[in-house]
């Protein structure tokens, strides 16, 4: 025989989770007229229902954990609209000039204190362009105060600089990393080849600060630029500028601009040639010395440069000439001569041809850029001709620009 007993009766002493209270009356012997709906219980809880028996006042929240983590919640939370800055009315502007700079400017420091982007850091480094031997010298002295972008509150960062328009990898160049630190010391000299005073009129250097990562993505950090028009010859300057992100926008604009001009110009790289006619031995010295800036052949964004070069009319192997593969560069150094024996009064009837090429293992070469001297040539490239036939026993170097227009038929 089974005996139900009843449920046990809560404790009076011990508070229920939450506390139901009655609508507050006027007076305890009126009521509310019939015709009003009656009003839900008013619900509590006990962190609440201790307060009010202990602190005398107005209630006020009691502040959660879910306050400081909001991943505590027990329901999503929709995040908070960014912040946007607001731009200057033309009211705030007669304020400032009102006597009120001072006080606008403390509230938009105050507004900003909280934005990530706010202080990147500073970037120090100098400028020098050495215009006789058409070089670009940049030294990165150092960076102070960098964002932290690892966990432990440090960052690898290292620079890389990029000429404007025309980003790519033939134009980067970049700083050795350094581990663990926000304020890097490089002191390290990187140096542009190639680069004219007509480039130096329409060109910008830009220079990104990035953070190391080898497991993931390089995660950048800031940049700077300097148009290099304001950099005068010979001249070496200090800067001293602080990081900002640049917008994407910006870059869009200048992806634009680089295609046009690649169009009008269709350069595909430059080529560092000197020429030497010595008298005692009848023979044109060519010296192929550097290329800078080629455009890249092969799928990683590089090529095996090689440098090809032909006295015309063909005098048969004594003719042609080929320098060594540069293997993965956009900037190969060859430092070769070649000699070709010739008469002088000859060589006015003579064309060089100079053609660069990208190495490719079992498959035909690829062609990257020519470039022509000789008597039927133009511009530079008839100067430097006629300056080799005039000063003879005088080394003649010049930068010349390679150019689809007389590639030839075959390597």
């Amino acid at each position: 025989m089974s005996v139900s007993k009843p449920p046990p009766a809560a404790h009076p002493a011990l508070p229920s989770p939450h506390l139901s209270i009655p609508p507050s009356s006027p007076s305890s012997s009126s009521s509310p007229p019939p015709s009003a709906p009656p009003s839900s219980p008013l619900r509590i809880s006990m962190q609440e229902h201790f307060a009010i028996n202990v602190c005398p006042g107005p209630i006020l929240p009691i502040p959660q954990i879910s306050d400081f983590f909001p991943r505590f919640h027990d329901f999503p939370l929709t995040p908070p609209p960014p912040r946007q800055k607001q731009t200057p009315s033309p009211r705030d502007t007669d304020r400032e000039r009102d006597g009120e700079r001072e006080h606008n400017g403390e509230e938009k420091e105050l507004a900003d204190s909280d934005d990530d982007d706010t202080y990147l850091g500073t970037l120090e480094f100098s400028l020098l362009f050495d215009q006789e031997n058409n070089s670009l010298h940049c030294t990165i002295h150092k960076a102070k105060g960098l964002k932290a972008m690892d966990s432990n509150g440090l960052a690898d960062p290292y620079v890389k600089l990029h000429l404007l328009p025309g980003a790519s990898k033939a134009n980067k160049l970049r700083t050795k990393t350094l581990k663990n630190t926000l304020n890097p010391v490089w002191n390290e000299t990187l140096v542009y080849h190639g680069i004219t005073a007509a480039d130096m009129t329409t060109k910008t250097l830009r220079l990104c600060v990035c953070d190391m990562d080898r497991l993931g993505r390089n995660e950048f950090i800031g940049e700077v630029r300097v148009a290099l028009k304001k950099l005068k010859e010979g001249e070496t300057k200090r800067y001293n500028m602080g990081l900002e992100r640049i917008a994407q926008t910006r870059e869009g604009n200048n992806q634009t601009v680089d295609q046009s001009s690649q169009l009008v110009e269709e350069e595909r790289g430059r080529i560092l040639v000197s020429l030497c006619y010595i008298v005692e031995k009848t023979s044109l010295v060519v010296g192929i010395i550097r290329c800078a800036h080629l455009a890249a052949m092969d799928s990683n964004g590089y090529s095996d440069p090689f440098v090809k070069i032909v006295l015309q009319p063909d005098m048969g192997k004594k003719s042609k000439y080929k320098t060594s593969v540069k293997k993965k560069t956009l900037n190969p150094e060859f430092n070769e001569e070649f000699i070709y024996e010739v008469p002088h009064d000859q060589l006015a009837k003579k064309t060089l041809e100079i053609s660069v090429w990208d190495y490719d293992l079992g498959m035909s070469n690829d062609f990257i850029g020519g470039v022509e001297l000789g008597i039927n040539a133009k511009g530079e490239q008839l100067r430097h001709w006629f300056e080799c036939l005039k000063y003879k026993g005088k080394k003649v170097e010049y930068w010349h620009t390679l150019t689809q227009q007389g590639a030839p038929s075959s390597d």
